[in-house]
């Protein structure tokens, strides 16, 4: 009886340890968003006093004021544009591709799957001159086209696997029974196939607009036109010589990081579930 007690206590001991453990890295994970967002709202004078208190009076000007001087509208919509069209292409290739790999079996099939995953490995800024070297030759910078391309191609390697992966598991007598219905191969992948993908796709078009919303480096070699550049590109023009206004700074990041924050809200569960379904079935 004492041992069970013993045991009992030990592990609500343990359980209560690692929620302690879990809450405070949570807490350190949070405050910098929060941070970010009360900082916006000083005066300059109020954070080069003191950096960790609250505002006295929130200067809701701070946000007038960075879009206005700091042209964040141009920006906003450029990354919108930029975002909306790589995502829209980057899911039907994604879809497309993964479907062809996982249901044909045609020499060079392999090749082309692991060429896919290799994309997964090589890190953006490895390929950052090959790329600028690229489309100097071609005549492709700084146009509304620069970015879509590089973004289409760094979203289709992980949009492939989990594609991929997910159609596997699909049994192929679905699609044998559309066939003697007299189903087409086009019909049966977007009447049959594709609805039953909304998971992953759902996973692969949030996961493409997070990295292409956030993307930085690209944008900063590729493009040079204030009129093309994006939000990331947007809040670096707070950042002056000697000095940097950081709350128009924190106003700008808070505006740029808004959009994320409502999708990561509204669709966390769906990322979580693609990944773990393809993952699984595959």
């Amino acid at each position: 009886m004492i041992n069970e007690k013993l045991v009992k206590g030990t592990r609500i001991c343990g359980r209560t340890i690692i929620n302690i453990a879990l809450w405070l890295l949570s807490i350190t994970c949070i405050f910098p968003i929060v941070w970010m967002i009360y900082s916006s709202l000083k005066t300059q004078k109020e954070f080069a006093i003191d950096i960790i208190s609250l505002p006295q009076k929130p200067a809701f000007s701070n946000y007038v004021q960075a879009i206005t001087e700091g042209n964040l509208g141009t920006y906003f919509m450029n990354s919108v544009y930029y975002t909306v069209i790589s995502v829209l292409i980057a899911v039907i290739l994604s879809f497309v591709i993964g479907y062809i790999l996982s249901r044909f079996k045609f020499r060079g099939r392999t090749f082309i799957y692991y060429f896919f995953l290799a994309g997964m490995l090589i890190p953006i800024y490895a390929l950052l001159i090959p790329i600028f070297l690229e489309f100097k030759a071609f005549g492709l910078l700084n146009k509304r086209i620069t970015l879509i391309l590089p973004y289409i191609a760094f979203a289709l390697p992980v949009g492939v696997f989990l594609v991929e992966s997910y159609v596997k598991a699909i049994p192929w007598e679905m699609e044998e029974a559309a066939c003697i219905d007299g189903c087409r191969f086009g019909q049966t992948m977007s009447r049959i196939i594709l609805p039953m993908c909304q998971p992953v796709l759902s996973t692969t078009a949030i996961l493409s607009f997070l990295n292409t919303w956030n993307e930085f480096p690209l944008a900063l070699v590729l493009i040079r036109s204030n009129r093309l550049k994006t939000m990331p590109l947007g809040v670096t023009n707070f950042v002056g010589t000697y000095t940097v206004n950081y709350p128009l700074m924190f106003a700008a990041l808070s505006i740029s990081a808004l959009p994320v924050i409502i999708v990561y809200l509204l669709f966390y569960s769906k990322v979580m579930n693609g990944m773990v379904s393809g993952a699984v079935k595959g």
